[in-house]
């Protein structure tokens, strides 16, 4: 099965083609990282419109990177949440007229679940798994039972660590995206400053990292009004470990209370290298995989392979007349093909 899939979630225009729900074709992805660096974030209105500007050519980019016709696609797959309503549209509608124009069917999948099947590009899930889904927008545990059968164990009571990441380099006076620079600033850095670590004990799969990031605001803050200097480095290095440290030593515990096959790692943060570290080094008990850096951020391909698992899903559904195979931890998200 050749799948042509949509993403527009937030601001990175992608489309690709995927075959089997393994192996991509093509992923044409074009970020709007320049144009929304100047605001230090992204601006809604401004990604919309350049999705409509952009969306056309990465059609024909994608087909032809992957030296397909339209004749060739028996399925089209496309966003439809969660991420920027005024994005998604334009990413939908796309898809929309595009399978209505060539008559094929389409299906919506939910732009978390992409993430998680990323990994499934490079390696092979097995299951039961554990993931931990970090990103600028989410930090969650699920326990996946199967395909597409997904429990949500825990996720952030405030900021994704994504975010947090995000204002922490605000703080510091580092450019958007701040999270890769924190990250590539940690490891020559020295971790010199003591921070709270939010385990919430009474919550093990929860997280909370609004506290931390307030506390990095009031150590910066102090040290200036006292005229210290400090490294801006080290500020990095004392920050994410503890970030990593509450990511780890939270999935470790949950692999090992669920006894999983495997701990899966997904979404933009999931590229966060110290992250990656601190896991293969702490969790040596269980298979950790990772999606390859290209598939960590926001791009179609892992839409594509997602959408694979889930039609094939739909149609035992809808030729056994079975309901409830599927049990999709996001189901508001959910739409039928």
């Amino acid at each position: 099965m050749i799948i042509l899939s949509v993403e527009t979630s937030c601001d990175e225009t992608s489309v690709a083609i995927t075959k089997d729900g393994k192996e991509v074709l093509s992923n044409a992805v074009l970020s709007q990282i320049k144009t929304h660096e100047r605001f230090g974030g992204v601006v809604p209105e401004i990604a919309s419109r350049a999705h409509i500007e952009m969306m056309l050519y990465m059609f024909e980019q994608a087909m032809k990177d992957a030296n397909v016709t339209v004749k060739d696609i028996d399925l089209v797959a496309v966003t439809q949440g969660p991420g920027l309503i005024g994005s998604l549209l334009v990413g939908i509608n796309a898809a929309a007229t595009f399978a209505y124009a060539n008559d094929l069917p389409i299906i919506g999948v939910n732009h978390l679940i992409g993430h998680i099947y990323a990994s499934q590009i490079n390696h092979e899930m097995r299951f039961p798994s554990l993931c931990l889904l970090v990103s600028g927008g989410h930090t969650e545990l699920l326990l996946i039972k199967d395909h597409m059968d997904i429990e949500i164990l825990g996720t952030t009571l405030d900021d994704a660590v994504g975010e947090a990441y995000d204002k922490v380099g605000r703080i510091l006076g580092l450019n958007y995206p701040a999270g890769p620079i924190v990250d590539k600033l940690a490891h020559i850095g020295e971790i010199k400053y003591k921070l709270p670590k939010p385990y919430l004990k009474n919550e093990p799969f929860n997280f909370s990292f609004s506290g931390l990031k307030s506390a990095v605001l009031n150590l910066v803050h102090n040290m200036k009004q006292r005229n210290e200097t400090f490294k801006v480095e080290d500020v990095c290095a004392s920050f994410q470990d503890v970030v990593t440290e509450v990511l780890v030593e939270k999935t470790y515990a949950a692999a090992k209370e669920l006894n999983v096959k495997q701990v899966i790692v997904a979404g933009g943060v999931s590229a966060n290298k110290g992250l990656r570290h601190r896991l293969v080094s702490t969790i040596t008990d269980f298979e950790v995989i990772f999606p390859e850096f290209q598939y960590c951020t926001d791009q179609a391909a892992m839409i594509g392979i997602a959408a694979y698992y889930q039609n094939k899903i739909q149609q035992a559904e809808n030729k056994y007349g079975i309901k409830g195979t599927s049990s999709l931890a996001f189901d508001h998200f959910k739409i039928n093909s």
